[in-house]
């Protein structure tokens, strides 16, 4: 199965070095990518991300808003592209988060390029009318809801639980800050994520509204594999309103613990455990060993085990 990670651990560096197989999807995928970018008066990411002096992070994370999003959703769908080259295609994929578009684009709801607008429409209304941040505990969900009521923290909330060890809350930045000096003098690790929005927020009712109508623009075709969603916590069935439960990513918790364990049960008996993380990070294949931890599974990061892959 693939895993598709949100936006708290992309990184650019890995997708740049990338050659052979990897090489040739990160193109076809950003060519597709690059529909919106100019519908939408954006830098052309192919030539950009490609090209003989390719942007760092810093010159990325400055770009205007959605460009960060179409760069993540193209790096995850050419992983996954590349990964089905090697290996065939995936029997599951499992979304997290902002990583539940390129899931489902990966398993046929949407054509690439609309999988693309999908992202930068998430993108601008993130960016544009969600203030706040998001903030990664070291420690589960439990004593994550300890630390905000210890710290008076009643605007903010859990946004994902990553496994029985990390959590990530989400609020006003003034209230996350309360957070955080509590986790510290609880010997809680607290890292802000570098994401200038909140997500997974009660209080973005409306800016989960206004994300629906703009998803429902693609209609969705059927998946052509098991398609698991971490803030829905189960399988999406034939006839699933897949605007409404994308849009629910901006409302609802995430919960990786149950998605992993959900899709790895789906398979059949004798069936090796696989998974690789469509993304250009490790911090959702690392959840992922600790949640089957036990298991006879074998977890991979492409993109970040050195020597695993000769792409």
């Amino acid at each position: 199965m693939h895993l598709f990670p949100g936006q708290g651990d992309f990184r650019l560096t890995p997708l740049l070095r990338a050659s052979g197989p990897l090489r040739r999807a990160a193109r076809e995928v950003l060519e597709e990518v690059d529909q919106v970018s100019a519908r939408h008066g954006l830098p052309l990411l192919a030539p950009w991300l490609l090209g003989a002096t390719p942007p760092s992070g810093r010159d990325l994370a400055k770009a205007p808003p959605g460009v960060m999003q179409l760069a993540q959703f193209g790096a995850s769908l050419a992983v996954h592209r590349a990964l089905c080259e090697r290996f065939g295609t995936p029997d599951a994929v499992v979304g997290v988060s902002f990583g539940e578009i390129a899931a489902l684009t990966a398993a046929g709801a949407f054509e690439p390029a609309e999988g693309a607008e999908i992202a930068w429409e998430l993108g601008r209304i993130l960016i544009g009318t969600c203030p706040g941040g998001l903030t990664l505990l070291g420690c589960g969900d439990r004593a994550a809801c300890s630390l905000l009521s210890r710290a008076a923290a009643q605007d903010t909330a859990v946004a994902c639980v990553n496994d029985d060890r990390e959590t990530v809350v989400s609020g006003p930045v003034n209230q996350l800050q309360r957070v955080e000096k509590a986790a510290a003098g609880r010997g809680v690790e607290a890292v802000r994520l570098r994401l200038p929005f909140s997500s997974h927020h009660p209080a973005l009712r409306r800016q989960s509204e206004e994300f629906t109508q703009a998803v429902r623009r693609h209609p969705a075709r059927p998946t052509r594999c098991m398609v698991v969603s971490a803030v829905a916590r189960r399988c999406y069935v034939p006839g699933e309103d897949l605007a409404a439960r994308l849009a629910d990513c901006l409302v609802l918790p995430a919960h990786v613990p149950d998605a992993v364990t959900l899709a790895a049960a789906h398979l059949l008996p004798g069936q090796a455990l696989r998974l690789y993380e469509a993304g250009t990070g490790s911090a959702l294949s690392q959840n992922a060993r600790r949640i089957l931890a036990g298991r006879p599974a074998t977890v991979h990061a492409p993109l970040a085990d050195l020597g695993f892959f000769s792409w």
